[in-house]
């Protein structure tokens, strides 16, 4: 009896930081949502016109998802720091500890954790996640596409799985590398004992979980009708569930800002005693060049969304033209987003392969210099580049002649990429592990999206393949051939001094050769009918394209099957693999010389940096 009414007072005095969890997040989010629409839908009048009552059904469900929004982020704890330094009040140092994580076990990443290596396992499963559900979308769509009638998918429902996979793995891809890497890896890479601001860390991944309901919502009431790209004014017409892609958007765009401000802070002023910039690891550049390009991209990408939210619910008519309105607006809005986008999906991939192959060859970089040059180099173009989409659009044809230029020019600082990757494996010492066969993979795959790509650039030639599945081939090659190519090598690189553990060296192959011959065959496949003449974004198609279409629909369930493979691994070296030591590719990078598990603050003692990471070959002192 004693015992139990110890129990009952401990658990009476818990504080409300205790409480909050994910679990806590969803029914206070769902709650909000349900009062919010019963409301509205009780005391928001119903207009008349019947064009007016759309306008009424769509500010009920993007009050609703607001609402959702609200609730989400009050119940897993994100509102409680604020919310006491307003009061006067801020966290003891108990509850920053606890905030931290410390000795809470696998709890803590059920909550609104501080801990950078938290934060980054919790993005590396939320990225699995987003992952598993737009592979499942994607092997919807090839079902659908396996035959030239389709048909067993309703149009309708075809189109909404369409912008949904769309939009899901463009945001996976963009926080596959920075999110994972960029928050567990990246402070004891510069050895930082946490990020500059911790808990804004914790709300940008809380972010994003929050944003993932709203789109998964829409999916039930209309979808994305419209693509991914959720052009205007075609979006102000769409179903409801275009509220759900709204939300989606304007929610992750903070959750970008959120980290990018945050990354960027850290990177600058956290750097350890005599890490210098020429001595600062190639990854840490590619990280902050990714965030430095989504700083002003997405900010642009939010106010895209508010403006076709109050299209749709207030009635305005910024993409209107009947009432003044343009969607060429839209169109130069959504691509100053949408091309600065590719890279910052690509460039943190590619520099974790440059920061993997100087250890797989035991030779330093080439060219250290050259790589920080290609990554500016590539950040600069890349923001006058955004008007190529839009060739074929008739806006601004006087144009068209210097956004090729501008683009073609993007091949130069991205050559200089190839050429440090190239001259670093040249007359290696090569240790053939997944990782550094990545590296010859993305020279591969992005070989092909970069040739490809040139013509997409050339005005004649867009103007006859805009609209085809060779865009769509083209595109993945970029991101999936060579920004997930890069992400997979960085998994099994840093999944020993994330986990613990070493990855499972068998499973990592078969999953390394079944994705990317599954990848080679699908998309070769989809250039082959895209070069034939066949339209993307089609339920169905003449049945010229059948061939090129079955090929590329056995190649995508390669491709996951060889996804499956590396879940199983990461499942199973997770739980069982053999224990990793310190240090087990014997690198040079500050990582590698903290223990396993990682202390919660890092180091004991703040490292002193009196060298280069690559420092391969040469006498030690």
């Amino acid at each position: 009896m004693t015992t139990t009414l110890n129990h009952s007072e401990t658990t009476s005095k818990k504080a409300l930081i205790e409480r909050l969890n994910f679990f806590t997040a969803l029914a206070l989010g769902a709650i909000s949502a349900i009062v919010v629409w019963r409301l509205t839908l009780q005391f928001l009048p119903a207009d008349a016109e019947t064009s007016k009552f759309f306008n009424r059904e769509d500010k009920i469900t993007l009050l609703s998802m607001i609402a959702w929004f609200i609730g989400f982020m009050t119940g897993i704890g994100a509102m409680i720091a604020p919310f006491r330094w307003l009061l006067g009040k801020d966290l003891n140092h108990k509850e920053n500890m606890y905030y931290a994580g410390k000795d809470m076990g696998v709890m803590r990443y059920f909550k609104f954790t501080t801990d950078h290596k938290v934060v980054g396992i919790q993005y590396l499963i939320g990225t699995m996640v987003i992952f598993g559900i737009g592979g499942i979308l994607a092997m919807l769509i090839r079902a659908n596409l396996g035959t030239p009638e389709g048909g067993w998918l309703h149009p309708q429902a075809y189109n909404a799985i369409v912008g949904t996979h769309g939009i899901l793995m463009i945001v996976g891809t963009i926080i596959m590398v920075t999110g994972p890497f960029g928050n567990f890896i990246m402070p004891i890479m510069i050895g930082a004992r946490d990020m500059a601001f911790p808990r804004l860390n914790a709300l940008s991944f809380w972010l994003i979980v929050a944003a993932a309901v709203p789109l998964l919502w829409g999916l039930f009431i209309g979808g994305i009708s419209t693509g991914w790209s959720a052009y205007n004014p075609l979006a102000s017409q769409a179903p409801l569930g275009m509220n759900g892609y709204i939300m989606y958007i304007c929610i992750f765009a903070l959750s970008t800002m959120v980290a990018g401000a945050n990354i960027t802070t850290t990177v600058v002023k956290m750097r350890a005693k005599g890490m210098t910039w020429n001595r600062t690891p190639i990854f840490i550049y590619g990280v902050v060049a990714s965030v430095a390009l989504a700083l002003p991209a997405f900010p642009v990408f939010f106010l895209s969304q508010v403006m076709s939210a109050m299209d749709r619910a207030l009635g305005t008519s910024f993409y209107n033209s009947a009432n003044g309105g343009s969607g060429w607006l839209y169109e130069n809005l959504f691509w100053l987003m949408g091309h600065p986008e590719v890279y910052v999906i690509l460039i943190p991939a590619v520099a974790a392969l440059m920061e993997i192959a100087p250890v797989f060859t035991r030779r330093p970089l080439f060219s250290f210099n050259l790589a920080v040059m290609g990554i500016a180099g590539i950040s600069g173009l890349s923001v006058l580049v955004w008007a190529h989409h839009m060739y074929i659009s008739g806006w601004a044809p006087l144009l068209n002649a210097p956004f090729m230029l501008t683009t073609e020019l993007i091949s130069i600082p991205t050559g200089l990429l190839f050429l440090v990757l190239i001259g670093t494996l040249w007359r290696g010492r090569l240790w053939m592990t997944m990782p550094l066969l990545s590296v010859f993979a993305l020279l591969w795959n992005f070989m092909i999206g970069g040739i490809t790509g040139i013509y997409l650039s050339d005005v004649p030639a867009d103007a006859f393949l805009h609209g085809s599945m060779y865009v769509t081939a083209h595109f993945h090659y970029t991101l999936m051939g060579a920004g997930l190519t890069g992400a997979l090598a960085a998994l099994v690189y840093w999944f020993p001094k994330m986990t613990g553990r070493m990855f499972d060296k068998t499973l990592s192959w078969v999953s390394f050769w079944m994705v990317q011959i599954g990848f080679n065959v699908a998309f070769i496949g989809m250039f082959a009918v895209g070069l034939q003449g066949q339209p993307r974004r089609v339920e169905a198609y003449a049945a010229l394209f059948n061939n090129g279409n079955l090929i590329t629909t056995i190649g995508a369930f390669v491709i996951m099957a060889g996804m499956l493979v590396l879940l199983h691994g990461v499942i199973s070296s997770w739980r069982n693999g053999k224990i990793a030591p310190m240090n087990p590719w014997q690198a040079k990078t500050l990582e590698w010389t903290v223990s396993n598990p990682v202390p919660l603050e890092n180091f004991d003692v703040l490292p002193t940096v009196t060298s280069d990471a690559y420092g391969y070959g040469k006498a030690q002192s």
